[in-house]
């Protein structure tokens, strides 16, 4: 649905679907915070709405339930970047009792819309980069193409009406080859969720492929970013004219 349709109780139940299972706050530099490490993340509504749903901007909602239990959600953002549309993923969200079921995919695809030509996503989870390129790139994690990233990544979020995303600062030896920090793409947000979750996640997917990113400082969150796959559109474009196919 359009972020226009989201209503206030539907806020509610995503926020307490992000408060409880996105993730801990971990240690802030110098002290800053202390007294919030180890403690969960959480978001109200009205702050949900801001960074996710702002006004006067091209919005999408999508929400999956189990047993009438909201399992997971995804918000987006639409804009466009020297006349191709962007759909950039702002929130991913799925409940602990229902991962690993593909639910992740699912809520991407129903996002889809056939404008889109450019995917993007700024997480501290390698899990969520992997649903994005396996809902729209396919191509696995390791042979996914991080040239559109190098030339475009910085004009792509400088357009996004997203204030998190537009202002971040883009990190990695894909920009900056003085940079010894581990990481290839990502931005520096000052985001200090715990990365204990995460670096489990990302131990696993190196040792089932090659994982292009780098490694995840703290306070740093992956920048996943890459363009549709003109053999994806043709082969869209064919399913679409074939009578029959559904």
């Amino acid at each position: 649905m359009s972020g226009e349709e989201v209503t206030e109780d539907m806020l509610e139940q995503a926020t307490t679907l992000f408060s409880n299972n996105y993730g801990v706050w971990g240690a802030f530099p110098t002290g800053q915070q202390a007294r919030r490490t180890g403690n969960r993340v959480k978001i109200s509504a009205a702050r949900l709405r801001a960074q996710c749903l702002p006004v006067h901007s091209n919005t999408a909602y999508a929400q999956v339930t189990i047993g009438g239990e909201l399992a997971g959600h995804a918000f987006a953002c639409r804009w466009t970047h020297l006349g191709r549309q962007v759909l950039w993923i702002t929130q991913l969200v799925v409940h602990r009792k229902y991962r690993e079921r593909r639910l992740a995919t699912t809520l991407l695809l129903s996002l889809f819309d056939e404008k889109d030509e450019v995917f993007g996503i700024m997480s501290s989870h390698p899990a969520a980069c992997k649903a994005l390129v396996k809902a729209f790139g396919d191509l696995s994690l390791a042979n996914t193409s991080l040239d559109f990233a190098r030339n475009h990544a910085a004009g792509v979020i400088s357009q996004s009406p997203i204030g998190y995303i537009r202002d971040a600062e883009i990190v990695g030896r894909l920009f900056h080859p003085e940079d010894n920090s581990g990481m290839v793409v990502g931005a520096n947000s000052q985001f200090f969720v715990d990365h204990a979750e995460p670096l489990e996640a990302l131990s696993v997917l190196q040792e089932e492929e090659q994982w292009p990113l780098g490694q995840l400082p703290d306070g740093h969150e992956f920048l996943f970013i890459f363009e549709r796959e003109p053999l994806r559109r043709s082969r869209s474009s064919s399913s679409r004219r074939s009578p029959g196919r559904h």
